[in-house]
């Protein structure tokens, strides 16, 4: 079997070519068959730079549950690894994968470090060793088989925010979801930039909302309106 990777990108001109140095220098292409770089309308040199670096770019309308349906459509190997921009995977990240999925692990994740010495940051990042699915997120990366993907539908494109959480716990009906003993590490650039606890304060918020029924366009007004930028 083999991966591919896939990641959504939108205006990410100063961080994409480190991201993509650092996934194939810590893989091995005997694993990857390619990694695929959906662009959704960057109006910096994302897309030229994703080129530059070796990737396989993909263009897309705006939105990220788009964008990660169609680079899995388009994906030709057997395993999907979606991955942020800016998050990078542990070493020999492809490894760790296909020995999950070669002891009948479907679907999962990496645990979860930000780039920063924050206690308060690293509190939250402790818990995505917890498997559960209040714990999950689209930092923490996702692999999957495309049969399953496949069958589970994709994520939603109803949710422009979301739809990494809205999908996971969808596949955690469908699934055994296996966390595996290894860190991503992802930017918490937006934490220092809008404030570490007002930040998470409305992500929580977001997340409780989901629980009480919200739907995706109550769940976007209040992001828009409140983290947005």
């Amino acid at each position: 079997m083999k991966i591919t990777v896939i990641i959504p990108v939108l205006n990410e001109a100063a961080i994409i070519a480190n991201t993509l140095t650092y996934v194939k220098e810590n893989s091995s292409s005997q694993n990857i068959d390619e990694i695929l770089v959906v662009d959704g309308g960057s109006m910096d040199r994302t897309a030229e730079i994703a080129i530059e670096s070796g990737a396989r770019v993909l263009t897309s309308e705006k939105g990220r549950a788009k964008q990660l349906n169609w680079g899995a459509q388009k994906a030709k190997g057997e395993i999907l690894y979606f991955l942020h921009a800016d998050t990078v995977p542990p070493k020999d990240f492809d490894q760790s994968i296909l020995e999950a999925v070669s002891s009948d692990h479907q679907v999962g994740c990496f645990q979860m470090k930000f780039d920063s010495k924050s206690r308060f940051l690293g509190f939250f990042a402790w818990f995505t060793r917890v498997n559960v699915r209040l714990c999950r997120g689209g930092d923490q990366s996702l692999f999957i088989t495309k049969a399953l993907f496949n069958s589970s539908g994709g994520y939603n494109e109803d949710y422009l925010i979301y739809e990494d959480n809205e999908y996971i716990g969808r596949l955690y009906k469908l699934a055994a979801f296996k966390i595996l003993p290894r860190h991503v590490k992802t930017s918490a650039r937006r934490y220092e930039d809008q404030g570490k606890v007002r930040l998470q304060y409305h992500f929580g918020v977001i997340h409780l909302k989901n629980y009480l029924g919200a739907g995706p366009q109550q769940l976007y007004d209040y992001y828009r309106r409140n983290i947005l930028m």
